[in-house]
């Protein structure tokens, strides 16, 4: 696709096509991007409209940037919200913490909430002595203390929220009981260890696929949405940027490169399901199209375990193709258990008017 293609694409709202995921790509996702079917360039475009390409800046999205010390390593985290229960987004590999920008503006105004967003380890603004230990027990470490210098001995109830590789940092901090605050819920999206496992093989071959730099900030988001790794161009303008690192005049190569950090792979995902289904709190797992879910879930499934979630027409990174939708779930599944509040507008417990709806929740809410 062209860079004046990408420039016409209409608005996410007017196509987004359903992309299936094929054998292995959920779990070749599980690490990092997918590259999934184009983004379709021919149909819907809003002829003589050019679509805007450069970087938006984090405060249209969260309150605060705010540098958390520990013991000399310095990571970035992004905040938004002062009162209510703290919704903790871990990011998956590869991304940071503004891939949930959309979606925490749009919790937000659901319910009322705190969001904490870090840089997980060697990923966007944040700055360690070691870029490439994302060893499974590292990072619990640095979740941990990310969330005690921010929140210290907060009485406030906690939902841990993890996308991809941070699903599963999120299921081993939790069983590691490593937040020290109370912790409500689980939620989990687009991460499955049957699917992960079985993906891993091929991931350095894929990660080699995908451009080795770009020229620019704006050529970096064009790729990114005209290969299909994100759907919605205002999710892009604010994630991508900081997915990228500048290396001289008009170059950009990718801010980690996960190729060097293989070695933990497999600990992110092994053992996950067990894990998973033995976490004591109320479980939320999001899945963006239909995934086969292993033994271990699909028993977990059908003994009522945890709720599960299908969003359609979205692609692996959930929370930037539609924030939306799933800040409209998450909310809802955040009330149901009285973990938080609804503000006015927000109707967590009224059904919605679309039949279609209905029919879908009733086949996967569970």
């Amino acid at each position: 696709m062209s860079d004046d293609e990408i420039d016409m694409l209409p608005d996410l709202n007017s196509v987004m096509a359903t992309t299936p995921h094929r054998p292995n790509e959920l779990l070749r996702q599980a690490v990092t991007h997918g590259r999934p079917p184009p983004v379709p360039s021919s149909n819907g475009i809003v002829s003589g409209k050019r679509r805007e390409m450069s970087e938006l800046p984090w405060s249209d999205f969260f309150d605060d940037k705010r540098e958390v010390n520990i013991d000399g390593d310095v990571f970035n985290v992004y905040l938004k919200g002062d009162e209510g229960p703290i919704f903790y987004l871990l990011h998956g590999g590869g991304y940071s913490g503004l891939t949930w920008a959309c979606f925490a503006k749009e919790l937000c105004t659901l319910v009322t909430c705190r969001v904490i967003a870090p840089d997980l380890r060697g990923h966007g603004d944040t700055r360690c002595a070691d870029e490439h230990d994302l060893s499974k027990e590292t990072q619990i470490k640095d979740i941990s203390a990310i969330f005690n210098k921010v929140y210290g001995d907060t009485d406030e109830s906690v939902c841990i929220v993890g996308h991809s590789m941070g699903g599963a940092l999120a299921v081993h901090t939790l069983n590691a009981k490593a937040i020290s605050a109370k912790v409500a819920a689980l939620i989990v999206i687009d991460v499955v260890e049957g699917s992960a496992m079985e993906a891993l093989g091929g991931m350095v071959h894929f990660l080699h696929s995908r451009p080795s730099s770009f020229d620019s900030v704006e050529k970096a988001i064009r790729w990114c949405l005209s290969s299909g790794t994100a759907k919605n161009p205002m999710a892009a303008r604010v994630s991508m940027p900081s997915q990228i690192r500048e290396v001289s005049e008009s170059e950009y190569t990718w801010r980690i490169d996960l190729t060097t950090t293989e070695q933990y792979w497999k600990g992110w995902f092994e053992g996950l399901s067990r894990e998973f289904l033995g976490c004591a709190v109320p479980k939320l797992l999001v899945l963006a199209g239909v995934d086969r879910l292993d033994k271990d879930l699909t028993i977990g499934q059908m003994q009522g375990k945890f709720q599960t979630c299908v969003l359609p027409k979205v692609g692996h990174c959930v929370q930037e193709d539609s924030p939306e939708k799933l800040a409209d779930e998450i909310g809802r599944f955040a009330c149901r258990h009285r973990i938080a509040q609804p503000n006015l507008k927000f109707s967590p417990l009224a059904s919605p008017p679309d039949p279609a709806i209905l029919q879908y929740e009733r086949r996967h809410h569970h």
